[in-house]
């Protein structure tokens, strides 16, 4: 499995918020939501709770859990 924040970049584009922006917002680095944009990336929950508490928002709203089809999870 791995994490998807497709949702979280929508929730910014709906915001017509930047992501350095939220970077800013959020005290965390422009370069930790670049890695974000890559699919499957690994980030600590310490910086999704940052993250939701700047959008006031929860996990739920920003992440997603998809298959890794790459390893053949289902």
């Amino acid at each position: 499995m791995a994490a998807s924040y497709k949702k979280l970049f929508k929730m910014l584009i709906d915001r017509e918020m930047k992501s350095k922006d939220l970077a800013a917002k959020a005290g965390i680095s422009p370069a930790t939501l670049a890695k974000m944009k890559k699919d499957g990336a690994t980030v600590s929950s310490d910086v999704l709770v940052k993250i939701c508490t700047a959008l006031d928002c929860t996990m739920d709203d920003i992440v997603e859990i998809v298959p890794n089809v790459a390893n053949g999870d289902k």
